[in-house]
Formats: structure tokens, sequence, C-alpha cells
């Protein structure tokens, strides 16, 4: 079963576990029974085949005593091979129906993680951006993937395991004791002698193998680090070949023995239990002619030790599974914690009790008195208010770390304000519909994300019912259409994971064309053209200047180009707009936007 941490062989938890085991509580239970509750009439018709799999498995074992008694000792032919042919029928119906019971176990585990994994997934994407930037990736994943598919062995391992042990140990134990309580007891008595063995030799195997993998761990992490570019260059250039030679010796050595010990400890094991399970039987075998032939029991047969001895193997595997419910229960409850954990998770940023979808183009986007913080404590925005008019573009400049993107975050409402607002218009975005305030706005960030699919899909991602002719006009704004067409496959080009078949300029222009097939009133362009070359940022500042006409625009600049045609710049430094006015009224201040003039630009003002 999955989980965040390594986990211990069937019958122990690691220190982990025991650390972490979740409380055990009503409202947990029923949590988890909420899941089942819609299939409880398959959940029926599971335990009705385990019940009639657990009697009908007797039936062998119990034919097999008349084989020896009737057939055997009777010399009738014809029944025993009447006999073997029941036998055999309900051997095969035993079969038959366990592979039904895991049929219909398996379709109820696969319908509970269908419904899991889309409760799971509608969930996180409604999570603030806040979620995904503090938790792993791989974190995410593991919750979605690993941890809901792990619920499949929860119900078609752990819950019908349960039933079945118990079921299958209830019936044996009653067909033991009907045929003779005393070689019934007698094959009791044997099992501790099967189960104490085995608890001890994996307790024994568990403790090596949990000091092998971590010599295995240590081995592969010095494979990687010595045998990376990276690292086989370093070692070159320190000429540390010997140093690392011999420590990969010394780790190298350290997992061969404890990889010899484990297998020892394995095969003695292997040995003891073998000499167990043949003493079992002779024991039952020395019980019962002990009753035969000292005690003289003529209601005790041959044919009645055979079957007990058949049984009784019948006994150990449940018996070992019943011993170790608690170690299956706290790992399935504790898979059920960490998805719950997550879906437990608040939305932070969500719909006001009454939002409202008013008109936002041509509206001012104002900013008062705002303060933010990503950590409590750790001021990011400060008392800023500024306005951008509704219909203009204003620039945003400022030091590394200033608070930039935190700014133009806070208009579609990634992030919320601690205090102050963010109105467009009159209203405050805390008031608009969430879908509808972003469904307004267009963002083009440095970094364009294009997904693993088409250049038509990743573009009506934009608007999936677009038609041909209104991709190729948006293509044609972002100066893109020409390239696109230049490929063999035009539209139907794939552009790899995350764009990758594709160069930095092509993407860019993409995600333009993404942005003018959205048709937003509000466009944000964070740094979209910083990480380029002049030829390709030629082509993309035509492409974003047709863009911007008639919208309200805030652009991050990085470009002197970008901040010389805007209506008004914006000068951030440690989360205050310290100055604004137009290029040339900064200027003429000398404050901190002709610092960054000059520093950037590389523009002497002397």
């Amino acid at each position: 079963m999955p989980g965040p941490s390594r986990l211990g062989p069937r019958g122990f938890l690691t220190d982990e576990e025991k650390l972490n085991m979740p409380a055990v509580t009503p409202a947990l239970l029923k949590r988890i029974g909420s899941y089942l509750k819609p299939y409880w009439p398959q959940f029926l018709l599971v335990f009705v085949t385990i019940a009639a799999s657990s009697v009908v498995g007797l039936f062998p074992s119990i034919i097999t005593g008349r084989i020896v008694d009737q057939a055997l000792v009777g010399t009738d032919m014809s029944l025993l091979i009447r006999l073997i042919c029941l036998a055999f029928i309900t051997l095969a119906g035993s079969q038959v129906i366990g592979v039904l019971e895991s049929y219909i176990s398996a379709w109820i585990s696969q319908q509970i993680i269908y419904d899991m994994r889309n409760e799971m997934y509608r969930h996180l994407q409604y999570m603030p951006h806040s979620f995904f930037t503090t938790e792993k990736q791989g974190d995410i994943i593991t919750r979605m993937n690993s941890d809901i598919s792990g619920v499949s062995s929860v119900v078609s391992g752990t819950l019908t395991s349960i039933v079945s042990n118990v079921l299958t140990v209830a019936t044996t134990l009653f067909a033991l004791f009907s045929m003779s309580w005393q070689l019934a007891l007698v094959g009791i008595c044997i099992i501790p002698l099967l189960i104490l063995p085995t608890r001890s030799a994996g307790r024994t195997r568990y403790e090596l193998a949990t000091q092998s993998q971590e010599k295995h761990d240590e081995m592969n992490s010095l494979v990687n680090e010595t045998l990376s570019v990276s690292g086989s260059l370093l070692i070159k250039l320190f000429t540390r070949e010997k140093q690392e030679y011999a420590r990969f010796e010394k780790v190298n050595g350290e997992v061969s023995k404890l990889s010899l010990k484990e297998q020892r400890s394995g095969k003695w094991f292997r040995v003891v239990m073998g000499m167990f399970t043949q003493i079992g039987p002779l024991l039952i075998y020395f019980a019962g002619g002990y009753l035969i032939i000292s005690k003289g029991d003529t209601g005790l047969t041959v044919g009645t030790i055979t079957a007990t001895v058949a049984l009784i193997n019948r006994l150990y595997r449940p018996v070992e599974s019943l011993l170790n419910i608690q170690v299956d229960f706290t790992r399935s409850l504790a898979l059920f914690s960490r998805i719950f954990d997550y879906l437990d998770k608040e939305r932070g940023i969500a719909n006001c009790e009454k939002p409202v979808r008013p008109w936002l183009a041509f509206k001012d986007i104002t900013f008062k008195d705002v303060d933010f913080s990503y950590t409590p404590g750790v001021p990011i925005l400060s008392d800023l208010s500024f306005t951008v008019p509704g219909g203009k573009m204003y620039a945003i400049v400022g030091p590394s770390g200033s608070g930039k993107s935190t700014i133009v975050n806070l208009i579609p409402r990634l992030y919320d304000v601690d205090e102050g607002s963010v109105s467009i218009g009159d209203t405050d975005v805390r008031d608009i519909e969430l879908s509808f305030l972003r469904s307004q706005i267009g963002v083009v960030t440095q970094e364009a994300y294009l997904f693993n699919g088409t250049i038509a899909d990743n573009l009506r991602f934009a608007r999936d019912k677009a038609t041909e002719q209104e991709i190729i006009s948006a293509c044609k704004i972002a100066n893109i259409h020409d390239v696109i067409m230049s490929f063999p496959d035009g539209y139907n080009t794939p552009v790899g994971n995350r764009g990758l078949k594709l160069s930095g300029g092509e993407k860019q222009r993409l995600s333009l064309a993404r942005v003018v097939l959205k048709s937003p009133c509000i466009l944000i362009l964070d740094e979209a053209t910083s990480a380029l070359d002049s030829i390709s940022e030629s082509s993309i500042q035509a492409a974003m200047e047709t863009l911007m006409k008639g919208r309200t625009c805030l652009v991050i600049a990085h470009r002197l180009s970008t901040i010389l045609k805007a209506d008004g710049i914006l000068v951030v430094d440690k989360g205050r707009i310290v100055e604004q006015g137009t290029h040339q009224e900064l200027l003429e201040k000398g404050g901190l936007y002709t610092q960054l003039y000059e520093t950037q630009f590389h523009v002497d003002l002397d």
C-alpha cells in the first residue's frame, strides 16, 4: 500500500508508521463508510460469495476422509470415482466462486477509486495558487495516484480478506470439532508452532532488509552524485578518482554483506518452517493413532485423521492474517487520512455569498491601502495605493524582489489582500464572481507554458469552441501564423512536453495568440519579453502592441521600448509605490527610476 514512507513488511509497523498512526474516531470511520455506502448491494454480494466459498472449500478435505474410509478401505471402485469427481466439482466450484468474488471486489474498488480521483481532482483545481507554490509537486501526484490507487488494496484486499479469513476460520473450526474435538484441539495447538517462527524470522528479515535498503540508498546516492555530468567533471578536476572509488568499494562491501545475511536468514527460516510443517501432521497422526490403538476409539477413523490434517493446513494462513489485522487496519486508516488531509484543505479563495458580474471593460483598476504577505509577519506589499485608468497601459518597474509580480497576481485573485482592497471600477474584485473575473483578464508570463499536445490544442485551451478561422486570425495578430504554416503538420504540429519542440519566441507568440483568442478586457504582461533575444522581442513587441489596443494593461517591463510607450509608470521598491509618472517626469525627479534607467538600460544621463 503506498504512503509517505517506506512501509514495513506484513505484520510490522515502521517507527514512522507508529509515530503517525491516525486516531480511530467515529467521524473518520463514518467518512470512510460514505465512500463504501453507495455500493452496499455489491458488497453484500461479495460477502455472500465469500461465505459460499468458505463452506464449499471444506468439502474437498471432508470428501478425502470419505475416500479413505469408504472407498479405499471398502474397496469400492465406483464409489472412489464418484467421490473423486465430487471432490473435483466442489474444488472447481470453490475456485469459480472465488473468481466471481474477486471480480466484484475489483469492480467496487475501481468505482470507489474513480469517485475519489474525481473528487480530489476537482478539489485541487479550485485550490488557491499558493497551494501549488508551497506543496511539492511529487506529493500532489502521490496523493492523486498512489494514495488513491492504494484504496483498491483496502477494498479488494484488506476488507474482503478480513471477512474471508473470519469465515474460513469459523467454518473450518466447526468442521474440525464436528469430526473430532480431540484432534481439533491438537491441531489448534500446532498453529502457534507455525506462526511464532514466521513472525520471529519476519522481524529478523525486516531488520536486515531495512539496513540493506539504507545502504542501497547510500550507494545509489553516491553513484548519482559521482557519475553525473557535473559530479564526474568535479572528480576529474580535483583528481578524486581513487578516493571516490574507495568510498564506493566500502559501501558496496557493506551492501553485499547485508544481502548475504538476509538470504541466509531466509534459507534457515524455510528449513525451520519445513520441519514444523511436517511435525504438525505427525502429531495429529500420533494423537489419532493413540486414540484408535491405545484407547480403542471406534468412532475415529483413518479418513477422519486425514481430513483433519487437510483442514488444519487450511487454518494457518487465515489465522496469521487475522493476527495482522491491526497492522492492515492502521495502514488503511493512514491511507485514507492522507487523502482526507488534502480534501480538507481550505480553498481559501472562493466566491462571496452574492457574487456579481459587472462590466469590466475600460474600468479603472484601483489598489487602495493594500497590505499583503505570503508568510505571516513577513510583509511583501505595505500600504500600497495607485490607480490604472481604464483603457490605458501602465508599466511597473522596480528592483528584483520588490513585489511587482505580487501586485499583478492580486488582480485575478491568485492571492487575496491581507488589508485594503483591489477594485475594478467601483467593485472590489472579491465581490466579483471568480470565474467571470478571470475570464475577463488575460495574462502572459515570462515563461510561456504549453501542454503536451498540438498547436491547435494549446490555442483552444483559451476557448475550446473557437473556429479554425478565429484561431488563424489570433495567430496572425500574434505574428505566428506564417511560422505555423511552415511546419509540415501546420496547426496539428505537436509542441512536445512543455512546448520544448518550439523556440522561446515561438512559444511566447503562441501564448499571446492564446490570450488574443480569449479576448480579455484587461491584459497583464509579466516580463513577457525579458528572456528573449532582440529579434524575437521585435516580433512579439509588434504583436503585443496590437493586443494592448482598447484594453486596460499592466506591464511588468525590463525593456526600454515597453516603458517608453507606457501611459504611466509605477516604480515599486520594497512593496511600496515610491514614484509614479511618465518616463520624462520620472527622469526629472532623479530618484530610483533614474537609477534603474541608468543601470538596466546602460544609459549615462550626464
